[in-house]
């Protein structure tokens, strides 16, 4: 359908699970994308390369940026970029995370910081940095969260800085207002992605879990397409829980399916 015809979307930590996801949905639909990865050399540049080639042959432009979004000079030189070669930003997709898998009241000062500078000030660097260009597009900011944002985990600190983040959501909504620049948050349930390998060391339990109950990255960028588009126009401020009604069905007991069935 074109929905996204010769927008451009950056999608932050994009060349791998929901991030890569989201970056083919919107090339789909006709948008020249922004792949942006972290670590320089190694599987993310390796699959951040082997992203661009696919989208390049849909017949989109796309941009292949490294960056580390809790530098400040790294975001704007990435930014920059995206001014130089792509002229305009339409959609930011802020997805990118990095977390260890330990209970907060163990964490070194290291992780702790780490924690929040890409989790919530390296997100914060990227709003900043993209004003300028999403104020002339009058554009839109989509925050990828998780239900670690509302629900308790021993072992998933991150959760804190989703929620925070889904505040900042809301408060840029407002703030933003004024610039025609919306702000809203996606928050996903359980995705088989490559962190679902450790968060099930971590998670009692958790492949008790109906198979339905799992969400599938494309589920994710279908909303953040929705979104993006003229669609989701009348949508700010406000979190989307994608995770299958698994939220909804918190309390029952982990044998039962959805059917009264056992799994």
């Amino acid at each position: 359908m074109n929905i996204l015809k010769d927008k451009v979307v950056l999608i932050t930590g994009s060349s791998r699970g929901i991030g890569r996801a989201i970056a083919k949905k919107c090339a789909l639909e006709g948008a020249d994308i922004v792949v942006n990865y972290r670590k320089a050399g190694g599987s993310s540049q390796a699959q951040a390369e082997e992203l661009c080639t696919e989208i390049g042959g849909m017949g989109r432009r796309v941009l292949m940026v490294h960056a580390d979004i809790a530098v400040r000079d790294s975001v704007r030189s990435m930014l920059g970029e995206v001014t130089e070669k792509m002229g305009r930003l339409d959609c930011l997709i802020l997805n990118a995370a990095k977390a260890p898998f330990k209970p907060i009241e163990k964490l070194f000062e290291r992780e702790l910081r780490q924690l929040v500078d890409t989790n919530y000030t390296g997100n914060i660097f990227c709003i900043q940095a993209a004003l300028p260009l999403l104020e002339k597009s009058e554009g839109k900011i989509i925050f990828i969260s998780s239900l670690g944002s509302r629900f308790y985990n021993p072992a998933y600190p991150l959760g804190s800085m989703k929620a925070a983040m889904e505040s900042v959501m809301r408060d840029c909504a407002e703030s933003l207002r004024s610039k025609n620049i919306s702000a809203n948050a996606v928050c996903g349930g359980i995705v088989k992605t490559d962190s679902f390998k450790v968060l099930r060391q971590f998670w009692d339990n958790i492949d008790m879990l109906p198979a339905g109950m799992y969400v599938e990255p494309e589920e994710i960028a279908d909303v953040v397409l929705f979104l993006c588009s003229d669609a989701g126009r009348g949508i700010s401020g406000q979190t989307i829980v994608v995770d299958r009604g698994l939220s909804n069905a918190i309390c029952r007991t982990p044998g039962d399916r959805a059917d009264n069935t056992k799994i």
